[in-house]
């Protein structure tokens, strides 16, 4: 894949790590935050991954599959699906737009090959043709669509302009948190998909001023701030919906007989996420910013130690994305324990340092099952 035209403007950091191949950022990351958080700035995404369904049984197939309802999407609606295995766990997130031909799926670049592999062998008898277009499409994105239009047109297809909305925006399915205080509201997420040939073009338009770019740090610290997972930094082998709250913009509890569906099912109603989603506020005193990995810890003192003993320390998570945000400061998202308490103090142990970290519930650590199952009495000998 040819090198993006925004690396070459002036001020352009390249990304390392998820987010290698895009800059990182273009001189002043927190400028960028605000000209994105405005809707003022576009950001690189021609790191990601395009893969193509088409064909008559394109939807009711990736309808059968995904724990999104796709039968029905409508040309130019967006949708949020997650491929899950036999125990739940999420193995694909999918960013879906159909144009009345084309189902067009938007996924973190090194999984495109594999997504398109997965679908491809599950094909059968079916109407449907499987491509990984990655080579050929790019995308860009910004906070609603005007920086995007002054900095190229969307990619049309069959009629259809080619911009996917962020649903996470509004809650359409389960959400386990607290609806006071969301940040949700104000993320107006697009992902515009563009033939690769109009990266250029964009590019173009930041050089002669006409809009302005953000890089991924950007990007990625107001992605944290809106409580928003990432399949590349939250998702590990043991991930299901639930731990993240993608149950309010990515599954449909309306519909079954997709895989993993019988997880999904029985944490919602029967039990409790494993483990939950946490936005960290991180002392800044140290100028320490975690990485992704890094351990979170807990510190309680024993009822029976003794008076002054020092308090015990216990893993409870790790780090999955951290940034320096405009206005919050550094923060990072982890994943915790659930049994870990919600007001529990938290630390961050990072380059030999104990960073402190106060903790926002997204999933709360009291979430519980969504269905209250009466306890049947114990059998046993009958009593007078």
């Amino acid at each position: 894949m040819a090198a993006s035209s925004f690396l070459v403007l002036p001020g352009a950091v390249p990304a390392d790590g998820i987010d290698e191949g895009v800059p990182a950022h273009y001189g002043n990351p927190l400028v960028e935050q605000r000209r994105l958080e405005a809707g003022r700035a576009v950001v690189d995404l021609s790191n990601r991954g395009v893969v193509t369904v088409s064909g008559p049984d394109r939807l009711t197939w990736l309808h059968s599959m995904a724990s999104q309802a796709l039968a029905r999407l409508t040309p130019g609606e967006s949708a949020e699906a997650l491929l899950l295995d036999a125990n739940g766990h999420i193995e694909h997130v999918a960013h879906v737009l159909d144009d009345g031909a084309t189902a067009w799926l938007v996924v973190e670049g090194p999984d495109a090959a594999a997504l398109a592999a997965f679908l491809d062998r599950m094909r059968f008898m079916l109407r449907v043709e499987v491509a990984d277009v990655t080579s050929e499409w790019g995308v860009l994105a910004s906070m609603g669509t005007e920086a995007l239009d002054l900095a190229t047109p969307a990619g049309v297809a069959n009629g259809v302009a080619l911009d996917w909305v962020d649903p996470w925006r509004t809650a359409h399915g389960h959400q386990y948190a607290r609806e006071a205080g969301h940040p949700a509201g104000d993320w107006r997420w697009v992902e515009r998909l563009v033939p690769r040939a109009q990266l250029a073009d964009a590019a173009a338009a930041v050089a002669a001023g006409r809009v302005d770019a953000a890089g991924a740090l950007a990007a990625e610290a107001l992605r944290i701030a809106a409580w928003r997972p990432r399949q590349a930094t939250e998702v590990d082998e043991k991930a299901i919906p639930h731990e993240f709250d993608w149950l309010r913009s990515a599954v449909d509890l309306g519909k079954g007989c997709y895989k993993g569906q019988e997880t999904v099912a029985k944490v919602l109603n029967l039990g409790r996420p494993p483990r939950r989603l946490v936005l960290l506020h991180l002392d800044g005193s140290d100028t320490v910013l975690p990485a992704p990995g890094e351990t979170v810890v807990g510190e309680k003192v024993r009822p029976d130690a003794a008076d002054g003993a020092a308090p015990e320390r216990r893993d409870v998570g790790r780090i999955t994305a951290s940034a320096m945000h405009h206005e919050l400061g550094p923060i990072a998202l982890a994943v915790v324990k659930r049994a870990v308490p919600g007001d529990l103090p938290l630390i961050v142990e990072s380059h030999g340092i104990d960073v402190a970290a106060a903790q926002v519930e997204i999933v709360p650590a009291d979430a519980g099952a969504a269905v209250d199952v009466p306890r049947l009495p114990r059998l046993g000998v009958r009593r007078p």
